[in-house]
């Protein structure tokens, strides 16, 4: 009759085996810790929004032109049964759009008492950064953003400005729309 193997020493059999098939393999020590965001571009400018702050991606959907606003505010659409105020943010910034349209979005704040569609340039996805490469020192950007920017994330010599929507839906100027 065959002698039986104990399944324990059996696993340590198969334990010791792969542990000397694994010998070539490179270990991983080093983890970092990412920072996530919604990137996109305004007035040519690469930013990210934290994940949190943005509700809702969409294209550029019809809007109905309001009187008496200002030129920022292109009007109001209606999505799922909600009236959404859609804002040009690089009119809002006093700077011009000239990406297609077919390339812009409207990046959807849905916090407290605001609801509001962000037209931006472009939409840049999902960005991933190493908490390490954050920098509260920001590069040279235009003036209207820096109340709005909290810091930058620099990866090979690219700056994407951290964009600050909160700050921005506390921004009296912003909230003012009537002429």
């Amino acid at each position: 009759m065959a002698e039986s193997i104990h399944p324990f020493d059996l696993l340590q059999q198969l334990a010791t085996q792969c542990r000397r098939q694994a010998i070539g393999l490179p270990a991983q020590d080093v983890v970092s810790e990412t920072w996530s965001g919604v990137g996109f571009r305004l007035a040519g400018q690469p930013m990210v929004a934290a994940m949190g702050e943005v509700s809702e991606i969409l294209h550029e959907p019809r809007y109905t032109a309001l009187p008496r606003v200002k030129t920022w505010v292109r009007g109001v659409a209606n999505v799922r049964g909600r009236l959404l105020p859609i804002v040009d943010l690089s009119r809002f910034f006093d700077s011009t759009s000239s990406s297609p349209r077919k390339q812009r979005r409207v990046l959807v704040l849905d916090r407290d008492e605001l609801f509001v569609g962000l037209l931006v340039d472009e939409l840049l996805g999902m960005q991933h950064f190493p908490v390490s490469s954050f920098s509260t020192e920001l590069p040279a950007i235009e003036e209207g953003f820096r109340p709005f920017v909290v810091g930058a994330y620099v990866q090979e010599s690219v700056s994407s400005l951290v964009f600050n929507f909160r700050a921005l839906a506390r921004d009296q100027a912003f909230l003012d729309v009537a002429i």
